[in-house]
């Protein structure tokens, strides 16, 4: 999986950093793509990069402020010259109206089907390898978090152990220890077959959130996760005006980060008032050191 960062930016746009969008990009499942918020010149930036619109299948969306929706109309509008499969969309109370409402009143006719789905809380989207739960937030407006996870693969077959233990042959015996409880062999011996299947290969675990003030939703969808991407919006002497406005700073995200035991944290949403980073980034990895600040462009391979 790789994280591509299509804008870092807080609120408006700026020289250095666009407003919010995220894509995931998953080779590993048929190449799809999967899209968290898409502000204003999202499908720009995208030309830049190896991001596809005819691999994007879903798109989340954490919260209706400009920054994260303002290019999705565009985006979508773009994709229909791609000759492309269904699309999902998924967001808060309000995601159906602002699309359908822009879609009507621009004449935009789509030439895939796209079903939209509006929910703050619980499992939101699941296939047989992963799924995504999402809970609501703190912030000034419903602004949702997403909690994605792939699913514990199975162990792999023991094939050594089985051919010296029970002097078997590979064949089509050996299918059946990956698909059932019990096996019998030639002899008529009964085998339980979870003695011959390795350790299952743990799935990794992502936490993207929407805009939010410290809150402990914060910490449940981001409790133990390879990888946490938090607003770091403004530095420590900006807390109280940040959380006020429903924003987190650098340091707090970094305390979400320590209280959920997760691996890295990367940081976004920065406000345009930081051309550089050095104050945030110092202040979050003083509480947790495997802190990065994310730039326009910038990827993550996990």
């Amino acid at each position: 999986m790789e994280l591509l960062f299509l804008g870092t930016g807080a609120g408006v746009p700026a020289k250095h950093r666009n407003v919010s969008s995220l894509a995931l990009i998953m080779p590993e499942f048929k190449g799809e793509i999967w899209l968290f918020d898409c502000g204003e010149a999202t499908q720009h930036h995208i030309l830049e990069t190896k991001v596809k619109l005819s691999k994007m299948v879903n798109i989340f969306i954490t919260h209706l402020h400009g920054d994260h929706i303002f290019g999705l109309p565009g985006l979508l509008g773009s994709r229909s010259f791609q000759g492309v499969q269904a699309l999902r969309v998924y967001g808060p109370t309000g995601i159906r109206e602002f699309i359908e409402s822009n879609l009507k009143l621009s004449y935009t006719h789509l030439t895939y089907p796209i079903e939209i789905t509006e929910r703050e809380d619980g499992m939101i989207f699941e296939d047989d390898t992963r799924y995504v739960c999402t809970k609501l937030l703190d912030h000034v407006v419903p602004s949702l978090g997403y909690r994605i996870v792939e699913k514990d693969k199975p162990g792999k077959l023991l094939k050594e152990k089985i051919k010296q233990e029970l002097g078997l042959t590979p064949g089509p015996l050996f299918k059946s220890f990956k698909e059932q409880e019990m096996v019998v062999l030639p002899d008529g011996t009964q085998v339980k077959t979870a003695d011959y299947i390795g350790p299952a290969k743990k799935g990794r675990v992502l936490a993207i959130l929407g805009d939010t003030r410290p809150c402990q939703a914060s910490v449940d969808l981001a409790l133990n996760a390879d990888i946490l991407v938090h607003e770091g919006t403004f530095a420590q002497d900006k807390e109280e005006g940040a959380n006020e406005f429903g924003h987190s700073s650098a340091r707090q995200a970094a305390e979400i980060a320590k209280a959920a035991h997760v691996n890295k944290l990367i940081l976004t949403h920065i406000s345009s008032r930081y051309q550089e980073t050095d104050e945030l980034l110092k202040e979050a990895q003083g509480v947790f050191p495997e802190t990065v600040i994310a730039e326009d462009f910038w990827s993550y391979v996990f």
